[in-house]
C-alpha cells in the first residue's frame, strides 16, 4: 500500500494542469462509480489527474494503474477495503481492464465499501464496452474523443476559444468566423496543422515522433487490445493492418466487399466482422444509410480512418484531399454527439435533418440542390456566405 501511495505522490506532483479536455467539464465527478472510455492516447489518465489535482483532498485519493506489476500480486479488492480504513474515500483505477476478473473486483469495491467514490478508465474499448451490460447500475459511463480542432489550438497555441453548437454555425457561421478570427488569425494554416498531427495530444512530446507514436499506438490496439477482449487468430492481425493502410490511401471509401475481401485475402463474411472490429477499437468509422441497422453484417456505405491523423500516418505522405476532409467533419460532428448516416444525395445526414457536401473552395451546391437544410462545407475557406461554410469551423463543436 505504501508503495502504491508514493508512487501516485510523484506522480501527482509532477503533473501541470493548464489544459483540460473539454470532457472533464461535463462529467458528473460526484457519482459514486464513473467509467471513462477512450481510445488509446486520447489523455484520460491525464484527465483524471487533473481532476485530482484540482478538486480532491490527497490524503484521501489514490489512483493506481491497474497493469502495475504490483497487482500481479496483491488483491485489488483487498488493496481498496485497506486504503478505506486508512480513510480513502477516493479511488482511480486506470487501466483496469489489466486487472484479471475486473468487473468482479469494481462490483464488489463499489457494493462492499458504500463510502468510496469509483473512477475507472481503460485504454480497451472493446474491454470497457462488454462490461457496460454489468456495471450499467453502477456506473456512469463517459467517452473521452479525439482532440477537437479547438482543443489542438488550446493545447498547442494556448488558445481559449469557445465551442458553437451546429445549429449556432449552420445559422450564423459568418459571425462566429469573424469572432473566432480576432484570435486565430489564420484558420487555414492551422487546419493542415489539425489534419497532420492534432487528433492526438502527444505531439506536445515532440512533432517528429509522432506518426512512430501513432503506428505504435495501432500496433498496441491490434497486437495487444483486441486479442485480450476478443478471440483473433494472429493471422487476422496482419490482415487487419493491411485493411487501415488500403481505407487509408483511397478517396471517400465506398467499399465493394467481394473485391475488397479479395484484396485482404478473406472471406466476406469475416472482411465485415473485421470492419465490425475496428470500428469497435475506433480505428475506423463506417458510415452506414440509417443509424437504426448497425450490426455485424450490415454493410458499410463508406468507410473513413476514426481521424485525419491516422491518415497521414498510415498514408506515408500521399492522404487523398478529399479523404481528409471528409474524415475531419466526420470526427468532428460524430464526437461532438451528432448522429450521421448515409444519404440519398450529399455526403453526410446530420441527425436525420441537416444534409451535407464536403470539398474544396470552389465546391458547388449541385448535388443537394432542391433539399432543405442542405449545405456546402468548404476546405481553403476562411468565410462562408449563404449555404457555403468553411470546414474549420466544424472543429468548434466540443
Amino acid at each position: 500500500m505504501e508503495s502504491l501511495i508514493n508512487k501516485f505522490r510523484r506522480l501527482i506532483n509532477n503533473h501541470s494542469t493548464p489544459f483540460r479536455r473539454g470532457l472533464s467539464y461535463k462529467i458528473n465527478w460526484d457519482a459514486r462509480g464513473i467509467c471513462i472510455e477512450g481510445a488509446r492516447g486520447t489523455g484520460k489518465s491525464t484527465m483524471m489527474l487533473q481532476h485530482i489535482k484540482i478538486n480532491l483532498p490527497l490524503d484521501q485519493t489514490l489512483y493506481v494503474s491497474l497493469d502495475d506489476l504490483y497487482f500481479r500480486k496483491n488483491n485489488l479488492v483487498e488493496v481498496a477495503e485497506k486504503f478505506y480504513e486508512l480513510g480513502g474515500r477516493y479511488l482511480f483505477l486506470d487501466e483496469v481492464h489489466k486487472y484479471e476478473d475486473w468487473q468482479t473486483a469494481v462490483k464488489n469495491i463499489y457494493d462492499f465499501l458504500p463510502e468510496m467514490k469509483l473512477v475507472v478508465s481503460g485504454s480497451s474499448i472493446l474491454a470497457l464496452q462488454q462490461s457496460r451490460a454489468d456495471l450499467s447500475r453502477r456506473m456512469l459511463h463517459y467517452h473521452l474523443p479525439e482532440l477537437s480542432f479547438r482543443e489542438f489550438l488550446s493545447l498547442k497555441y494556448a488558445m481559449d476559444l469557445p465551442l458553437y453548437s451546429l445549429e449556432a454555425i449552420i445559422g450564423d457561421h459568418s459571425a462566429i468566423a469573424g469572432q473566432i478570427q480576432k484570435e486565430l488569425k489564420s484558420p487555414l494554416k492551422y487546419i493542415k496543422e489539425y489534419f497532420s498531427y492534432g487528433a492526438y495530444p502527444f505531439f506536445i512530446e515532440g512533432e517528429n515522433d509522432y506518426f512512430m507514436r501513432i503506428n505504435q499506438l495501432i500496433n498496441v490496439i491490434i497486437d495487444y487490445d483486441l486479442p485480450e477482449a476478443k478471440a483473433i487468430e494472429v493471422s487476422t492481425l496482419a490482415k487487419l493492418k493491411k485493411l487501415l493502410y488500403i481505407i487509408s490511401t483511397s478517396v471517400p471509401f465506398k467499399p465493394n466487399i467481394s473485391k475488397l475481401a479479395e484484396q485482404v485475402d478473406t472471406s466476406r463474411s469475416r472482411l465485415l466482422e473485421m470492419l465490425h472490429i475496428l470500428e469497435q477499437s475506433q480505428l475506423i468509422h463506417n458510415l452506414r444509410a440509417s443509424s437504426h441497422g448497425i450490426s455485424l453484417m450490415n454493410k458499410p456505405e463508406k468507410i473513413f480512418l476514426h481521424n485525419t491523423s491516422l491518415i497521414a500516418a498510415l498514408a506515408e505522405g500521399k492522404p487523398d484531399i478529399g479523404n481528409v476532409r471528409e474524415t475531419f467533419f466526420l470526427s468532428q460532428i460524430e464526437n461532438s454527439g451528432a448522429i450521421v448516416t448515409y444519404p440519398k444525395d450529399g455526403d453526410f445526414l446530420v441527425n436525420d435533418k441537416y444534409l451535407f457536401e464536403i470539398g474544396g473552395k470552389n465546391k458547388s451546391s449541385e448535388q443537394i440542390k432542391g433539399h432543405e437544410n442542405a449545405f456546402v462545407v468548404s476546405d481553403d475557406l476562411e468565410y462562408g456566405w449563404g449555404n457555403k461554410i468553411p470546414l474549420w469551423l466544424f472543429g468548434f463543436l466540443y
